[in-house]
């Protein structure tokens, strides 16, 4: 899914985002089986740090030929963090131009996403976009600023990485990352770019993450962080309208309209009493299951 040559152009979807071991190319090699809307080929918490040098090139070696053989997909490679040791080259060792994009953890600032668009442009791959991070209290503070910055075209929200910068625990009600997960969803609505939720660790409680996800679309999330492949047709599930509730919009928004051309703005439709907001969220239904 080649994005062109601006830095920055957006994925058409993304309800799903699968991740897989770089230094695993077996592994790597299975992530199109499930069709994930984008893959990512991670060369940050799932490689130990004395093996990240070395997978570099076997990241990049797969990255190529899965991406030239699955142009449906969006590929990644998850770098490492600016600030780290390995980032410098991880973009110029790990990173082919068949890629879509460039995964970022732990952004703090916008600063460090224009140190990623010179490192890429440096490189040869200033077509790349930037899916950034956003998993630490300062990126949590400063979310807006980092998502508005030239080369993002979405992000996500990291809850297990923000936990752990803020020193706290984490919980399977989520209360510990209300805030900062509802503060990154707002910073991507305001930045005009689609956010994507955190992981679901327990890969085997298919309930926790249909309900998690369906909690996540809620907020305004677009899509989920997915770490076992079983888990992304419940990412499309939950963010995916069905066609009754895309058809109950449409006759929703069609009863609006024919009503404000009479001088009135709010209607009785199938016993739901709807004005302007819920006439936006039922167009915000439509486009949903329409992304192109």
């Amino acid at each position: 899914m080649s994005q062109g040559d601006d830095t920055g152009t957006r994925p058409a979807r993304l309800r799903s985002l699968l991740f897989a071991p770089g230094n695993r190319p077996e592994v790597c090699a299975k992530l199109p089986r499930s069709t994930p809307d984008g893959a990512v080929l991670d060369l940050e918490d799932a490689v130990p740090p004395k093996l990240r040098a070395e997978a570099r090139p076997t990241v990049r070696e797969s990255a190529a030929k899965l991406a030239r053989e699955h142009p449906e997909i969006t590929w990644y490679v998850r770098v490492n963090s600016v600030p780290s040791e390995w980032f410098a080259r991880d973009i110029t060792e790990a990173l082919d131009p068949a890629l879509d994009g460039v995964v970022v953890p732990k952004l703090d600032n916008a600063e460090q996403v224009a140190a990623v668009v010179d490192a890429l442009s440096a490189a040869g791959l200033g077509h790349l976009h930037v899916l950034a991070g956003i998993e630490t209290a300062h990126g949590v503070e400063n979310a807006r600023e980092i998502l508005e910055a030239p080369g993002v075209a979405a992000g996500y929200f990291g809850a297990e990485d923000f936990i752990a910068d803020m020193g706290g625990r984490r919980t399977a009600g989520n209360a510990e990352v209300h805030f900062a997960r509802s503060a990154a969803v707002m910073a991507g609505r305001l930045a005009g770019v689609p956010m994507i939720d955190q992981v679901v660790t327990d890969f085997r409680n298919d309930d926790a993450f249909a309900a998690e996800a369906a909690e996540a679309r809620n907020m305004g999330y677009r899509g989920k962080l997915c770490i076992h492949p079983s888990q992304v047709q419940l990412a499309h599930d939950a963010f995916t309208p069905t066609s009754d509730e895309v058809a109950r919009a449409r006759r929703l928004v069609a009863a609006h309209a024919a009503a404000a051309a009479e001088g009135r703005a709010d209607i009785d439709f199938e016993g739901q009493m709807v004005d302007g907001p819920i006439v936006a969220q039922a167009q915000h239904l439509i486009e949903l299951g329409d992304p192109t």
